[in-house]
């Protein structure tokens, strides 16, 4: 069922079991996944079903720190999300991810990989992809040729990536959502204000607006956040009328920790002789899956470095593409995407699909995805400036550190090592990868769009926001979902492991609403 919240009467009450805040990836998800239960979801969506102005203006804000894209542009406020321009990289974090490390401060989930494998499964198919498997010789049966570089696993291994079509959730299930009988969409509904009970243990109700004027009250046993990292934070943070710092921030927690996945060319394998490195090559037609090298974990721990991945681009191409960060700058996401995806949106004739498919290259540019460390001052505030809702405006202050570059430099000195034990060919670090003592940036330094951190899970609400079922402490009805509870960031995209949580979060909700509904 949709409502057009712009239609309701000034100061309506809507009620339900089940409130979910935000009909991206997640709240979509999550959403879909209570069909046909006997409970009244109530979903979320400050947008309409296609671009407003008028409301992506609501995520415009403020920047300090390391170049950033616009925050206005960087997410997109309407129904679907920001998979309205997702690329649909897939592949599940690592063992290690979860893991305590002792060399990377503030890291360590309450859960493990385990406990997400079921819910992984799960999402493959809501984003259209193959079958839960990211083992490479699982796809070196199914498609011929895919060789890997011959360098010692032990070191070095191969982490594959499947492909969403990508999935448009804000068309791929409009029609599932909207004829739902048990599923009330209401758009045009921005959140502004979180109320609790007296003592501040458990929400009553939400307040939303809209650019009509128009107030609303939603009532619910359970709240579902599933906005981005900027908003799930910036929502917390404003919701400061019976918690002055702000709901769930008892410990000044919320908003820090904010994580990007470091995106930056780094280097250039010279091969001794030329080769279309097919494993690792993308193929426009059939979207198959393709690898990355990655750094074994023991040898991650060896050296003390950051987890992150390494893909390949044909030298004589790469080279004739700007930094991604100087093509999205304004702050229009349809001018920044029509920018970014001209190329990949190309309409190749039969022709150039067979010749690209046999293209060989002797020269590849290395480009490097790597996990940012936690760092509690690369972080979310409030600024004093409001949006035309009277919601303070969020501030991004993204602070990278010495560590990050570090790894990056160590990654490309082992596969240097390995290149060169295996003859293959040699690795040329970038000139700002040369020098140890130099912690500078390049102006080419960008980001993946990946917003984690900012309400992150931890057991001790003193080191995070949420507990392993992400349930803010404290609150025992407020639950905060997507890549804002991300403890450590990992290196791969993280859409496929939004979606995971969001869905061992929905399990958890079912479990713990124990079959009653409101009627």
């Amino acid at each position: 069922m949709h409502i057009d919240a712009r239609q309701l009467n000034d100061h309506s009450v809507i009620e339900g079991d089940i409130c979910i805040v935000g009909a991206g990836a997640a709240g979509i998800s999550m959403a879909m996944d209570w069909i046909g239960t006997p409970y009244k979801v109530i979903l979320l969506e400050g947008g309409g079903f296609d671009y407003d102005e008028r409301v992506q203006d609501l995520y415009a804000g403020k920047l300090s720190g390391q170049k950033y894209y616009p925050l206005k542009s960087c997410r997109l406020h309407y129904f679907g999300g920001t998979t309205g321009h997702w690329a649909g990289f897939c592949s599940p974090l690592d063992e290690i991810d979860f893991m305590k490390r002792d060399w990377v401060p503030y890291s360590g989930w309450p859960i493990h990989r385990k406990d997400l494998d079921p819910f992984y499964a799960k999402t493959q198919s809501i984003l259209e992809l193959g079958p839960y498997e990211y083992d490479m010789a699982y796809w070196q049966k199914q498609h011929e040729g895919l060789e890997p570089l011959p360098f010692d696993q032990n070191v070095v291994y191969n982490k594959m990536w499947q492909f969403s079509p990508p999935t448009r959730f804000g068309t791929k299930y409009k029609d599932t959502i909207v004829k739902a009988k048990n599923i009330h969409l209401y758009t045009y509904a921005n959140v502004v204000d979180i109320n609790a009970n007296e003592n501040v243990s458990s929400i009553t109700s939400v307040t939303a607006k809209n650019y009509t004027g128009k107030q609303y009250t939603i009532r619910a046993k359970h709240f579902v956040f599933a906005c981005c990292s900027i908003q799930n934070a910036r929502i917390l943070l404003a919701a400061n009328k019976q918690a002055s710092k702000g709901l769930g921030n008892d410990h000044d927690q919320v908003g820090r920790y904010f994580m990007e996945h470091l995106e930056i060319i780094s280097a250039e394998l010279w091969l001794a002789e030329s080769s279309p490195l097919k494993l690792y090559s993308w193929d426009f037609t059939t979207k198959r899956p393709r690898a990355e090298l990655a750094i074994q974990a023991k040898t991650q721990e060896e050296f003390k470095i950051l987890n992150g991945t390494v893909s390949f681009s044909p030298l004589e191409a790469a080279r004739k593409r700007k930094p991604i960060i100087e093509v999205w700058q304004s702050d229009d996401p349809r001018k920044n995407g029509e920018n970014l995806f001209k190329n990949f949106n190309k309409k190749y004739t039969p022709e150039e699909l067979e010749q690209m498919k046999k293209a060989t290259s002797r020269a590849y540019q290395l480009f490097t995805r790597i996990e940012q460390a936690p760092n509690p001052n690369s972080r979310v505030t409030l600024d004093t400036e409001k949006d035309s809702l009277g919601m303070p405006r969020a501030m991004l202050h993204w602070e990278l550190t010495p560590f990050e570059k570090r790894s990056i430099r160590k990654i490309y000195e082992l596969l240097g090592l390995q290149a060169g034990k295996a003859g293959i060919g040699r690795v040329k670090l970038f000139d700002y990868l040369q020098d140890e003592n130099d912690t500078s940036w390049p102006s080419f330094t960008g980001g993946g769009w990946h917003h984690m951190g900012t309400t992150r899970m931890a057991d001790d609400p003193k080191q995070g926001v949420v507990d392993a079922n992400c349930t803010v402490h404290g609150i025992s009805n407020l639950h905060m979902t997507g890549g804002s509870c991300f403890t450590t960031a990992g290196a791969p995209n993280p859409t496929l492991t939004v979606v995971a949580l969001t869905l061992r979060l929905s399990d958890h909700l079912k479990k713990v609403m124990g079959g009653k509904s409101i009627g």
